[in-house]
């Protein structure tokens, strides 16, 4: 099994990154716009359409707001693991950061890279996302 684990420190309240990533529904505007093109939800389904084709469908597992976590699962779509399993998670760091730690573990062992690729381009976008703009003082 491939496990893929990363983080972020985001330059953002713990609440304001968790509402993001809460609202699972619009990961297409909220947490990664143009990395993913359209989410829609389907009870504990959603499927998401990434810009490079992949179209998922996953099962929402879990979503745990004293913790700010979720979990979800791939059920179906153009990736086609034989297991694939994700959470997402938000953390206070010192004031107004927050880390945010999303971990994926999938098999077969051959889509770890792919998969891994797709998570650090997803990463880089979620963080330029939700970082807020620092204004210069002075």
């Amino acid at each position: 099994m491939a496990s893929i684990r990363r983080e972020a420190l985001i330059d953002n309240t713990p609440d304001h990154v968790w509402a993001a990533i809460r609202d699972f529904g619009q990961v297409h505007h909220r947490l990664a716009p143009g990395y993913v093109t359209d989410t829609s939800v389907d009870g504990d389904v959603r499927t998401v359409t990434f810009a490079n084709g992949a179209v998922v469908r996953e099962l929402i597992v879990d979503v745990d707001d004293e913790s700010r976590r979720i979990a979800y699962a791939v059920v179906s779509g153009s990736l086609e693991p034989a297991h694939h399993h994700a959470s997402m998670q938000v953390l206070a760091e010192e004031e107004n950061r927050s880390r945010f730690v999303w971990i994926t573990d999938v098999t077969p062992d051959s889509l770890g890279a792919p998969i891994a690729k797709m998570v650090d381009e997803g990463l880089r976008v979620i963080k330029h996302t939700l970082d807020r703009e620092v204004t210069p003082v002075g």
